[in-house]
Formats: structure tokens, C-alpha cells, sequence
């Protein structure tokens, strides 16, 4: 969905990045984590794995804000000079745009530890639809200022 893809820009405003695929990452990772990588490694059919998330995913999972926690993720490949860049900028500025609803906020940028569930998470949520993910891959998360969040509506 467009929404799961904001424009990245630059406190400044340049344009990091057209389009970054995030996820929302839940307070929990520990159950989405487990039931993602049980549907990727059980199978050496992907598609089964993929619709088996997708009908995870459309279920219940996505249905109670209240169990997710303010950051998003993005996953990023092995020495991703993207991921350096949007790291050095420490602070960027997300655009997500969904029907007729856009929404802008500046968000704090970090690289996520082994320690962090959210890693994790965010690698078997990738391997749903890309199984060659690699466990180098790099993981940033985004921290929202929501003070700085503003919606507008189109219609």
C-alpha cells in the first residue's frame, strides 16, 4: 500500500529517498517474529509462505494500534550507502499519502542492535516477501516527533 512507502527527505528538504518500504513494529515482537519465521522456513514454497503472512496480517494483527509501538522500520541490504546516508542525517522527514489523507512527520534515525526484537521482526517480516534477505541486512528504525506530525486531507 502507498502508505507503507513514505518519501524521505532531509531536514532541509532534499529528497533522500522517493519511496522506503517501512513496517510497524508491535510492543511484542516475539509472537509476529515467531509465526513469521515458522511460515518462511517451513516451506521451500515462498508464495505459500507469503499468503499464509498476508492472511496473518489482514487478520487480527494490524486491527489494535494500542499493541504496536511508535517505530517503524526499514530494511536495507549489507553496506547500504542509503542506510549510511539516512543515518548521518540523525533526523529525517517521513511523507506517507494514502487515498485522499497525507501525512508528514520528522523522525529520529537509528540502526537497530542484535538486542532489539524489532530487528528481528523486521528481518522475517521482509523474508515473507523476499526470501534472500540476508541476516547482514541493516535495519533502521524511526522514531517519530510526533509535535512535528501534520495530516491534510484532500478531499
Amino acid at each position: 500500500m502507498p502508505a507503507m512507502h513514505p518519501r524521505v527527505s532531509s531536514r532541509k528538504g532534499e529528497v533522500l529517498l522517493p519511496a522506503m518500504m517501512i513496517r510497524l513494529v508491535p510492543e511484542d515482537t516475539m509472537p509476529a517474529t515467531a509465526f513469521l519465521k515458522f511460515q518462511v522456513q517451513k516451506t521451500s514454497e515462498h508464495q505459500r509462505a507469503r499468503e499464509a503472512s498476508v492472511k496473518y496480517f489482514g487478520g487480527d494483527f494490524y486491527q489494535l494500534p494500542e499493541l504496536f509501538s511508535d517505530d517503524m522500520t526499514a530494511v536495507f541490504g549489507p553496506g547500504s550507502e542509503t542506510a549510511a546516508r539516512l543515518l548521518k542525517q540523525k533526523e529525517v522527514l517521513l511523507d506517507f499519502d494514502q487515498y485522499a489523507q497525507s501525512y508528514r512527520m520528522f523522525c529520529r534515525v537509528r540502526k537497530l542492535g542484535p538486542k532489539d526484537g524489532a530487528l528481528d521482526f523486521s528481518l522475517w517480516h521482509a523474508r515473507v516477501f523476499n526470501p534472500n534477505v540476508p541476516n547482514d541486512s541493516q535495519v533502521l528504525g524511526f522514531k517519530p516527533d510526533w509535535k512535528s506530525a501534520v495530516g491534510a486531507s484532500s478531499a
